[in-house]
């Protein structure tokens, strides 16, 4: 099968190559599945450059790709809940990522069968953000009618994160850009905060929980707007060592992460407030409950540019640049 493969770390523009390699074995808790779509994301220039290899160190030649779509082929002999030909997807295990090839093997654990409504490019959009959404708010773990702030949900994530706080009973606001406004709140946002014009900390206050989707240089201002006792959590600040502890890491990487992270340990700190890093990981159950809000509410996730398999690096070029809404898609099979 064929397959979009890195030989090694290396900054800058990402190089790949196409390659004939070998099909995925089938474990007993695996299924086959032939890859239709998979979506192309910051985290695969991420990983290409090192910035996670302290997270997970991966081995060499490695096929690129984290989520996709695709059909059941094959199943192990302990796998139930699918027949052959389901359409399904997932973010792939944080060891076992590599859906930019026309096969993976796949622990059916993080699988979750495609709500019918969506088509193949728009479901490879869904299984990262949507999980990372649900399990920042698991995190977060806020009550109904309680107040959530998410920094930058303008994007691809918001459009995921918004409807499923929503469904939650939370009362959400929102920064952005002011072409994105009508869109935004249609899916459900209470407030939205054009970052050109407004300063939205002279705005909010006393808020239950955040979720920040920008970094570190935002961090002040999120904590600023919430209650005492808040939690803040975080997909692109730094990683603390409360994060490494829960990832299992050895000591030496907990004590490492406990020091870059301890900046906004310290911002928290301040007011009783909570500070946690979040690394998406894959969960099939989750997913599952996810789709079903997003088919109850009809969500689309925005496609942008499609490519083909030949064409995965300018799509992770794409992506690079970062200048384009839609999620980019690499098409592998129509079938």
């Amino acid at each position: 099968m064929k397959a979009i493969q890195i030989d090694g770390y290396k900054k800058g523009p990402v190089n790949v190559v196409l390659r004939d390699v070998d099909m995925p074995t089938v474990g007993e808790n695996d299924v086959l599945v032939k890859v239709r779509t998979a979506a192309v994301n910051p985290l695969d220039i991420l990983i290409a450059h090192g910035d996670v290899r302290l997270v997970v160190p991966y081995q060499f030649p490695l096929t690129m790709g984290n989520e996709m779509v695709g059909s059941v082929e094959k199943m192990g002999s302990k796998v139930s809940g699918f027949e052959v030909g389901d359409r399904v997807f997932a973010r792939m295990p944080l060891s076992r990522i590599g859906s930019f090839a026309e096969y993976v093997s796949i622990d059916a654990g993080a699988l979750a069968k495609v709500p019918s409504y969506l088509t193949d490019e728009e479901a490879a959009a869904v299984p990262l953000t949507a999980l990372t959404g649900e399990q920042a708010l698991d995190i977060l773990n806020l009550k109904k009618g309680d107040s959530l702030f998410i920094s930058g949900g303008s994007g691809s994530l918001g459009a995921m994160v918004i409807p499923l706080a929503v469904a939650r009973g939370l009362k959400v606001s929102t920064s952005g850009g002011a072409k994105d406004r009508e869109r935004v709140m249609a899916l459900g946002v209470e407030q939205y905060y054009d970052y050109r014009t407004t300063d939205y900390t002279t705005m909010l206050e006393n808020l239950d929980g955040a979720i920040d989707s920008i970094g570190d240089k935002e961090l002040p201002r999120i904590f600023s707007i919430l209650r005492r006792g808040a939690t803040v959590v975080s997909l692109k600040g730094m990683p603390n060592g409360s994060f490494a502890k829960s990832f299992g890491m050895p000591l030496w990487k907990q004590w490492l992460f406990k020091l870059v992270g301890m900046k906004n340990d310290c911002l928290a700190k301040r007011n009783n407030q909570q500070y946690h890093f979040m690394f998406v990981t894959s969960d099939g159950s989750q997913l599952q409950r996810v789709a079903s809000i997003l088919e109850a509410k009809q969500i689309r996730p925005e496609v942008g540019n499609v490519y083909s398999l030949t064409q995965a690096e300018a799509a992770l070029r794409e992506v690079m640049a970062g200048q384009k809404r839609g999620k980019v898609i690499i098409k592998v099979a129509d079938k």
